[in-house]
């Protein structure tokens, strides 16, 4: 399997790039509504150097999501979003995507945030390796909390 792709179906999981930037920003506003990233952090996250950005794509539709975002002066990586439209939610999709994004960055330790009541995304991370190390309190416009969450992967040797 060649790195960043991925076969699901009919689910294909590849790089995105400034050219999903629209259907990125429909994806958010479906999967986050008030929560949904500006404009220009879309833009950022597509942009900026060093972040792993992969989308999963169903015939032609993205229909997922993540960013991986490398802080090496930190000593980890920060998972800056992932997102699974509804209807392709429970196949795997967001589980295949953070495992390849989790992949490609260059730090054992890896950060996310959760909404404290997305109890379903806390499960799947939970599955995965994370544990809540944090609560920010009134992180989100309608004051509710985040779970800050770490993962120490193990990064096989050569």
């Amino acid at each position: 399997m060649a790195l960043g792709v991925f076969s699901f179906m009919t689910i294909k999981i590849i790089p995105a790039t400034l050219g999903d930037l629209s259907s990125l920003r429909s994806l958010e506003k479906v999967c986050f509504s008030q929560d949904a990233w500006a404009l220009i952090d879309l833009i950022a996250v597509l942009t900026f150097p060093n972040v792993i950005r992969l989308k999963a794509v169903d015939e032609g539709r993205m229909v997922g999501f993540i960013a991986g975002d490398p802080r090496l002066s930190e000593g980890f990586s920060w998972i800056a979003t992932v997102g699974v439209l509804p209807d392709y939610r429970r196949q795997g999709i967001g589980r295949r995507l953070l495992n390849l994004c989790e992949e490609q960055l260059p730090t054992t330790r890896v950060r996310l945030s959760v909404r404290i009541s997305n109890e379903e995304a806390i499960q799947l991370y939970r599955q995965e390796g994370y544990q809540t190390i944090n609560i920010w309190e009134s992180y989100y416009k309608d004051g509710a909390d985040a779970v800050v969450m770490e993962k120490n992967r193990v990064v096989r040797g050569f």
